[in-house]
Formats: structure tokens, sequence, C-alpha cells
């Protein structure tokens, strides 16, 4: 019986126990990453350029190599399941794609023709799911605990004595620090665009010509194994030492910052995260890093990351149907064109057609924070994310958005929802004043009045429901109008478009 290795747009990794186990490997363009929703231009074509470069590793290993095109009908994991046991049922290894609708999709059409299938696990992240036990029964996960145990667990950044470098576990009070005015962001070299790059543009616009984003030389992301490791070193060398204290700025015309932009890569592979802690942690010993910086990319990389994996591996079946606000307004077209009128929406949404990127405090405190704020459907909310973002997934998503961003799963991984007025987004970016913050404040104080039972079961923010309270009745109508009449056009442009 022969054996073959299923490899998916999410595993291009260097090496797995996958290799050593197949006589052949078959690379697919499946479905639900290429064509379950109307993915970015961008991603696609990333996918399709990273997807053929590791072809082209895999078969200069010696390895013999199907490539499935998501325009074949394989692409669907179903068929290609089905047409594989056709002949002499296969072993088939397969990397833990992390992914419930994949994952069902496999067991469920193996079982249906007899087909064997033989799991193994995913370099994508530090963790295995066995080591998720100790949380499997809690009710609620929250971050600060797990990310301690990691840290304990893997003796990152502790003291002899047993406590945090530091004498803390969390710096993140040390990262909030606004942009300085005439300050510069370090440079970034993007690298040049291979001709793995062209044939992907080629062919994204010739079979997802519709789809949304744009495909041009402006920005590009690392589509090898070199190239993802000396950008990884160029963040490193340029950004690296005040990524910590600008973590959560905003520059309106600027996309990275002191960011590292490695995700894409991680998500898919191209670095690993164990990888990508050791040489941050070499790094900053050999050059004296701040401990701000280095704290704070660690726990995005083992704090949040390996978080946000758990939560989806114990909850995410539940929190994706949950909708604890009840909220069933659909996003208009303002929002995928970046038109709605409001610049800190409509310029982050721009850098997102562009790129398919933005940065963690763009996704929650500006997109997040302003679409619960209108009470979209959460899972409008998912879809929006999963089509428009490089380094979108399921397993990203579905706690990043039911949990963090919309609340939707009524605090299963949080005890409040990220929102907030106009006068955040003032202190921590370089937008101007204007209308739009009689909009984004009337939302707001809309928000906190209309849900002022769960807000003032928490002290800590039911303050803020007292404040809105202690208004003058002029004060508090003209916020409740504001909002009114923003819902209004959202809603009225919903009806147009529906009836066009």
């Amino acid at each position: 019986m022969k054996s073959i290795g299923l490899i998916f747009p999410h595993q291009l990794m260097e090496d797995t126990t996958v290799f050593a186990a197949c006589d052949e490997l078959i690379l697919v363009e499946e479905y639900l990453f290429f064509r379950q929703f109307s993915f970015h231009k961008r991603k696609l074509a990333y996918h399709r350029a990273t997807m053929k470069q590791y072809e082209f590793y895999l078969q200069a290993k010696g390895f013999t190599v199907l490539y499935i095109d998501a325009n074949d009908e394989r692409s669907d994991i179903r068929t290609l399941i089905q047409s594989l046991s056709m002949s002499n049922p296969p072993i088939i290894h397969y990397i833990d794609p992390t992914d419930n609708w994949l994952e069902k999709r496999m067991q469920s059409t193996a079982a249906t023709f007899n087909v064997f299938l033989e799991k193994h696990p995913s370099p994508l992240f530090l963790n295995d799911t066995d080591d998720f036990t100790a949380f499997a029964t809690r009710k609620k996960l929250f971050q600060t605990e797990f990310y301690k145990a990691q840290r304990i667990k893997r003796n990152l950044m502790m003291d002899t004595d047993g406590g945090p470098q530091g004498g803390k576990w969390s710096f993140d009070e040390d990262n909030r620090k606004r942009y300085p005015k005439g300050l510069k962001p370090p440079e970034v070299d993007a690298p040049m665009k291979s001709s793995f790059d062209e044939e992907a543009f080629a062919y994204v616009e010739k079979h997802f010509s519709s789809n949304p984003g744009s495909l041009n030389d402006s920005w590009n992301y690392p589509s090898s194994f070199d190239e993802s490791k000396r950008f990884l070193n160029a963040f490193f060398e340029t950004r690296f030492a005040q990524f910590g204290t600008y973590e959560d700025a905003i520059l309106k015309k600027e996309l990275v910052l002191n960011h590292s932009v490695i995700s894409p890569m991680l998500n898919i592979g191209l670095l690993t995260p164990q990888l990508v802690v050791d040489e941050a942690i070499r790094y900053a010993a050999e050059h004296d890093v701040p401990m701000n910086s280095l704290e704070g990319f660690i726990r995005q990389i083992v704090g949040w990351r390996e978080f946000i994996r758990m939560v989806y591996e114990l909850k995410g079946s539940e929190e994706r149907t949950r909708n604890y606000w009840g909220f069933t307004r659909k996003i208009p077209a303002s929002f995928w064109q970046g038109n709605t009128g409001i610049p800190p929406i409509d310029e982050t949404i721009k850098k997102v057609l562009e790129t398919g990127y933005c940065h963690h405090i763009e996704r929650l405190m500006v997109l997040g924070n302003f679409m619960l704020l209108c009470e979209f459907d959460p899972d409008e909310v998912y879809r929006w994310f999963m089509e428009l973002f490089i380094d979108a997934y399921d397993w990203v998503m579905v706690p990043n958005i039911y949990g963090m961003s919309q609340f939707a799963d009524g605090g299963l991984m949080s005890t409040k929802p990220y929102i907030s007025g106009s006068n955040y987004l003032m202190k921590m970016s370089d937008y101007e004043k204007g209308d739009w913050q009689t909009t984004w404040d009337g939302l707001f104080w809309r928000f906190m009045d209309k849900q002022r039972t769960f807000f003032l079961s928490n002290p800590r923010i039911g303050m803020l429901v007292h404040s809105f309270d202690k208004m003058t009745e002029d004060k508090k109508m003209a916020h409740l109008n504001a909002a009114k009449s923003f819902l209004q056009k959202i809603d009225l442009d919903l009806l147009n478009e529906q009836n066009y």
C-alpha cells in the first residue's frame, strides 16, 4: 500500500515528519483556501507563489510532486480523497491542519471511501493539542495565565529564582507610546518580485479577477525560506529595539512602523515559531535589546499566537456559533472600498486593500472597534477579515473576531469588549481632528447606553455609563443623533445595494 503526503497552502515547512513517510507528495490549492470566500488577490497570489516555489523545493529534494490547481475539481479535499481511493486505497499522511472544517471533511470522506489517514504534528506551533489538557475543562480561557505557564514551561526569559526577567511578566504598560512627531519609521526592504510572483500575479488576474484587493509592486512578501529568514533578521537589526515602545502606535500613511510583519510567513510555515523565538532571544542577548521590546515580541508569539490556537482548538466550534449582542446588520460596500467617510477607517481599509495587511492595533482598535459600535453581525465581520487579510486563517480569525474583537462569545476569552471613543485614536495616532470624531463618539456613547446592563456589571467600565448619565440632555441627544444618522446611512446603503 503506497503512502501519499497531502500538503495544504499553509503547510510549507522546510522539514516535516511527512517527508520520511511518503513516496509521493500532493500539493493542493484546496477549496477552503482559494474559493471558500472571495479572498484578497494579494493573499491568493501569495499562496500561489509560495506553493509553486515550494513545489520546486520539494522536487529538488527528490520528491515526486503532484500539484493541483484551484480550478481542478480535485482541489476540493473530498473529491481528492475519493479519487485517490479508486486505485489501491492509500495511506494518506497529512500535517494537522488546525482547521476544523478541513479536518471534518477529510475524516468524513476517508471513512466513506475506506482510506486510512495518518496525522502528523504541525511545526506551525510550539504546542501540540495534547498540551492543552490542563485548560480543556475551563469555562473561560485567559491569556495572562496561559502566557505565564508557557514562559515557565519553556524557561523563557526567566531568572534563576524562578521569577520573570525584569521583575514582571508583561511590559505592556511600557508599550503604549505615540510615535513622536518628526520621527521617521525605519526603512523596510521588501523582497524583489520573483518569477514565482510574476506567475502568481498573472494566475490570480486570470482566475480571480473580480476578487477584492490590488496586485502591484508597492509591497512584496517573502516567498522562500531564505527570504523569510533575511526579512526576520532585518527586523531584528532595524526595528526590534523600539518595537515594544511603539507597538501600539498608528501612523495613517505607514504600514510597518516597528512591527515585524512575519505573520504571513509564520502562518504558512516559511518561518516556524521555534525558530523565531530562538533567534529573538539570541539576538536580544547579543545586542542588549530593551526588555519591553523583547518581552512584547515574545508575548505576541508565545503568549497570543499560541493562546489563540488553543482557544480555537478548545472553544472554536462554540465561539463561532455565538452572537452575544444579537447583532444582525450586514457590512455595506463602503467598508470594502474604504469610503465610509471616517478617515481612520478609510485609511486603514486602503492599506489592507493595497497589501492585505495592517498591524494588530489597527485591526483591533480601529477596524474591530468601529465594526462592533456599528453592530455588525459577527459572522459578517469574520468573513470580512477572512477575505481581506493575507495572514487570516480559520484558527486565527474565529477567536480574534468572535472572542477579542466583537465579544460575540460573551467573554470566553476576555472580560470586556475592546471599544473606545475617538480619544484613543487621537492619543495613539496622527489622525487629525474632524467631524468623524462626532460620529465615532456618538456610536461609542450609544453603545454604552444601549448595553448599560452589561457595562454596569463590570465596575472597571461601569463608570463610563455613569459618565454618560451625568451629561446634559442636549449632549446626550447630540451623541445619540450622530450615531443614529450614521447607522441610518449604513442601512440605506444596504437597502440600495440589495435593490441594485
